[in-house]
This record gives structure tokens, C-alpha cells and sequence, in this order.
């Protein structure tokens, strides 16, 4: 099986080579490539075509958010997950709008860090947990949708682990499944829900 190749997009070199090092360090996954800024990354990743991009937001020049925006124009298929110490609600929307999979802070440990990107490649929308909670807190509840209501009591519950910022496997244990399990039923809360991803099913079910 072909290594997951990650690229970094990261100004500080501490984090930048931190995370090289766990990313050659895990059994699976390769460091394809780092930069030190965005405008370097928007020249080379559309020819690269890394299967994940770790990116820093607050970078010199141009943003990272504004870096994704460009390169998922041209490599649609690149799955980006921000790695910031961001937390305020318009930052993580605006990244998620431009075409981030998923939103971590800069605190979370290596493993889920791992963890994360793992299931990024396989899907999913990885979020730390408060990143998460803001999502949810942004949408005004809303009366059930019929969709909501097809969902089963294990759907439910794993929706609501979902916008706790909860990873597969994570769900997986607090469920005593294993995290294909996990899958399918997200899997399955997607069809019921029509929606793509986790960020989309949270609006369906709090609405915006």
C-alpha cells in the first residue's frame, strides 16, 4: 500500500519540522513536501498532488485560507485540514467555506494529530472538540427535519459525538464498535441526511 503524502504549509520552523517528523515517523504516511509560506504552496501543490495539505492560516503574505481557496480551484481533489491556533467562529468558517476538510488546533497531541489525518484521507471532517462545539453553537436550533427523524437511535448518537468534535475512533470506543462500523453509519447518516460531510450534517440538524 502506497504511503498517505502530506504536504505542511507552516511559517514557524519548530511546528513546520515537528510535524515532519511525526508525519516519516508513523508507519503509512510520507512528508511530500513543506513551505514556509503560501504563495511557494500555491506554485507547487496543484503539480504535486499531495493527498492531504497540513495548513497554518497566519501566514506571511498570503493567507492560508486564501491559499486553499486557489489551489482547490485548480486541484479540486487536495483535502486540506487547518492546523491553527485560531478559534474564533468566522476563522473556522471562512476556512471550511474554502474548501478545508477539517480544522485542528495547534495544541492537539501528535497521536490524534495522526489520527486525524487518517481520517481525513478516508472522508471524514476531523475538527478539535472546542472547534467543534463553536460549530454547533453557531447554528440556532431548529425543529427536527423528516430527514433527522429516519435517523436511528445509534445515528443520533454518533451525530451528537460527531459535533462534539469526537474522531472515528474515538466514536468507535466510546461505542465498543470497530471504526469501519463507525463509517458506515456516518456513512448512512450522510444518505439520510443528504448532506457531504460532518459540517453540513451539523447545519442540517441545528440549521444556520
Amino acid at each position: 500500500m502506497e504511503a498517505i503524502r502530506v504536504s505542511i504549509v507552516e511559517d514557524i520552523p519548530e511546528i513546520r519540522e515537528g510535524l515532519r517528523f511525526i508525519i516519516n515517523q508513523t508507519p503509512g504516511f510520507a512528508c511530500a513536501s513543506v513551505y514556509d509560506n503560501a504563495e511557494q504552496a500555491l506554485q507547487e501543490l496543484p503539480a504535486l498532488h499531495p493527498d492531504l495539505v497540513v495548513m497554518d492560516i497566519n501566514l506571511p503574505g498570503m493567507s492560508g485560507i486564501e491559499c486553499i481557496r486557489r489551489v482547490k480551484a485548480l486541484s479540486p481533489q487536495v483535502q486540506f485540514v487547518m492546523f491553527t491556533v485560531f478559534e474564533d467562529s468566522e476563522q473556522v468558517f471562512e476556512a471550511l467555506a474554502a474548501g478545508a476538510s477539517g480544522y485542528l488546533l495547534k495544541k492537539t497531541p501528535p497521536h490524534k494529530i495522526i489520527d486525524a489525518l487518517q481520517e481525513l484521507q478516508e472522508g471524514g471532517s476531523p475538527m478539535s472538540t472546542a472547534i467543534a462545539r463553536k460549530v454547533v453553537a453557531s447554528f440556532q436550533k431548529q425543529p427536527p427535519t423528516n430527514e433527522v427523524n429516519k435517523l436511528s437511535v445509534r445515528e443520533k448518537t454518533i451525530l451528537d459525538y460527531l459535533a462534539q468534535g469526537l474522531l472515528y475512533k474515538e466514536i468507535a470506543d466510546r461505542l465498543a464498535i470497530s471504526t469501519g462500523t463507525v463509517r458506515q453509519h456516518i456513512h448512512n447518516i450522510y444518505e439520510k441526511l443528504h448532506v457531504q460531510n460532518r459540517t453540513e450534517a451539523l447545519n442540517k440538524v441545528y440549521g444556520r
